[in-house]
């Protein structure tokens, strides 16, 4: 009775072991690959699963990429992994170099992200996923670059990254792969373009500079001319009005004298042109001038002096 009891414990034991064994829970945005009796049967998606431990087991990949570490050294590093991971994965390519078309050596450093859509194509479709998404990116990235040249492609980043996704998600759908996009970290000319480039930069810099120092000048020499003239137009303008002013002033005062000899025989003209004469001689005298003037027609003075003479005296 205890042999049948153990034998029975015993079969109880082996079929929990079995049955924990089959139990598999897969997380939320992995897949396991379920392989029957060394064939693929199914892909297990997230959540609880049961499969026979005796004739299916999970597949185990092993996946060899490449990798730099901080001093700029490459090495090639293993993972074994049973579940595949489904989001976007990004990959950080190490540096290589490439010629332009032009025959420029540079280094260039990339970025791929990409994201597994078939499981079961990346794992049967191709030996090394990696391995191959990263020679398939460089052979891409040389034929992509030898194609422009230096100047080119130190200008033209987004179109590079654009051709590069297009060309690396064509060649990946048959691997089960979407490649989102690619972007490239940094281009590096040698040290001697990168020298010339520096010196360009300086000259279009000091171009660039005295040209606005040119038009800075030119356009402030513009607008003092401009002020200058607008300042002369403005002067003119005062002398007109001052001239004018001064004239009615004078027509005022011809009139105002016409009025007052009108009653007598005094002609207008002759009597201001006796106040001139008069207000000249004053300020000869205050002068201490020494030089002595004698009008050519004394005798019209005279008679003009009488004229003002009479002309007062009438007032």
């Amino acid at each position: 009775m205890s042999g049948v009891y153990i034998l029975l414990v015993a079969i109880i034991v082996l079929l929990f072991i079995a049955i924990s064994k089959g139990i598999i829970v897969v997380k939320q945005a992995e897949v396991v690959i379920v392989e029957r009796l060394g064939r693929y049967h199914r892909t297990l998606s997230s959540g609880l699963h049961i499969i026979w431990p005796v004739f299916d087991r999970k597949r185990t990949i092993v996946w060899r990429f490449t990798k730099e570490d901080h001093r700029g050294k490459v090495f090639v590093m293993m993972r074994e992994v049973e579940r595949i991971d489904l989001r976007e994965s990004v990959y950080d390519f190490p540096r290589q170099n490439v010629i332009t078309s032009d025959n420029v050596s540079i280094e260039i450093n990339a970025l791929l992200y990409f994201q597994i859509t078939d499981p079961m194509k990346a794992v049967y479709e191709i030996n090394n996923l990696p391995e191959a998404i990263e020679k398939l990116t460089q052979t891409t990235l040389r034929n992509v670059i030898g194609e422009l040249d230096l100047d080119r492609t130190l200008t033209s980043r987004d179109t590079i990254n654009s051709k590069l996704r297009d060309i690396l998600d064509e060649a990946t759908d048959k691997w089960g792969v979407k490649v989102n996009r690619v972007e490239l970290q940094d281009i590096n000319p040698p040290q001697e373009i990168r020298s010339a480039m520096e010196k360009q930069m300086r000259a279009e810099r000091d171009k660039r500079a005295k040209i606005l120092e040119a038009e800075g000048e030119k356009q402030s020499k513009i607008l003092i001319a401009e002020g200058d003239r607008e300042a002369k137009i403005m002067r003119a303008e005062g002398e007109a009005k001052s001239k004018l002013l001064v004239a009615e002033a004078e027509a005022a005062a011809i009139n105002k004298v016409a009025e007052s000899v009108q009653s007598t025989s005094t002609d207008p003209a002759q009597y201001l042109l006796s106040l001139k004469y008069i207000s000249a001689f004053n300020d000869i005298v205050q002068k201490n001038d020494k030089t002595v003037l004698i009008p050519y027609e004394a005798s019209s003075m005279l008679s003009s002096v009488r004229a003002v003479a009479e002309v007062f005296k009438n007032e």
